[in-house]
């Protein structure tokens, strides 16, 4: 898939799944309502040290395959890999849900979750209300809105139902216009991705460039592009409270081991708005 049509072509796609969708919105409200209660995911991220100013933590990632890297362990067991990230001191799990682009399996959520006590990511393209529904009636903990994915109401609407289901709503940038973006619909938990949308490269100044911007009452997460301690270590001292690592982690010999290694760097204080 070229570079400049990824985020596109996967919306494009979920966007047609979700028109085509029968089910009854109302319904799956009322199902997700009476669902098991979420485990918490912002409070996970914000316990780690938190007697003093808190440690890195880290939100490590069961996925199969990416898009741009192809295979990566498409044969992995979720329940034993949630267990070592776990063992390793992840304060959260991400899981991709999505099959066509990333090899997701049906209950690669659920097997995951279940095998420890971390709250989950739902890692999907949420384009419509019931992806979030979905994503609370398989279990997560949290859903993932791209901002670059949205307009400014479907990301208030999104937002606000997250929060009807007891959802934690991470919001990724890449920009600083989508920051604001983000900010403007009461985003309270931000990512920003590294990977640049167009060429698909990582730029490990955009964490640092945009992160500056992000206010300090907002929970900062930075994501793609971390291989280990060093730049774990960086985006610590740069403000963010959180990294979320997929590749580095999942691909490890010691998968415990490579979490541990990112955990609990100090975290420096970002610019107070």
């Amino acid at each position: 898939m070229p570079p400049a049509t990824y985020l596109a072509d996967i919306v494009a796609a979920h966007r047609a799944r979700a028109a085509e969708d029968p089910r009854d919105l109302d319904a799956l409200v009322e199902a997700a309502e009476a669902s098991p209660a979420p485990r918490g995911f912002v409070g996970a991220l914000t316990a780690v040290g938190a007697e003093d100013r808190h440690g890195l933590a880290v939100v490590a990632e069961v996925k199969r395959r990416s898009p741009s890297k192809g295979d990566l362990a498409v044969d992995l067991d979720p329940a034993s890999v949630a267990r070592d990230y776990a063992a390793g001191g992840a304060a959260c799990l991400s899981v991709l849900t999505d099959a066509v682009y990333f090899g997701a399996r049906p209950g690669d959520l659920a097997a995951a979750r279940g095998a420890c006590a971390l709250p989950v990511l739902r890692k999907d393209f949420t384009v419509a209300e019931a992806d979030v529904c979905d994503a609370r009636l398989m279990g997560a903990d949290a859903v993932l809105l791209i901002v670059a994915a949205l307009s400014d109401d479907e990301l208030r609407r999104f937002s606000s139902l997250a929060a009807r289901l007891g959802l934690d709503a991470l919001v990724e940038v890449h920009d600083e216009r989508e920051l604001e973006r983000a900010l403007g619909a009461g985003a309270s938990l931000v990512g920003v991705n590294q990977r640049d949308l167009t060429t698909f490269e990582v730029d490990p100044a955009r964490a640092e460039r945009v992160g500056a911007a992000i206010p300090a009452s907002v929970v900062a997460v930075a994501e793609s592009g971390i291989r280990g301690a060093p730049d774990a270590r960086r985006l610590a001292q740069a403000g963010f409270d959180a990294v979320l690592v997929g590749e580095t982690v999942v691909t490890a010999a010691d998968r415990a081991g490579a979490v541990r290694a990112m955990c609990g760097h100090p975290v420096g204080e970002r610019a107070r708005c």
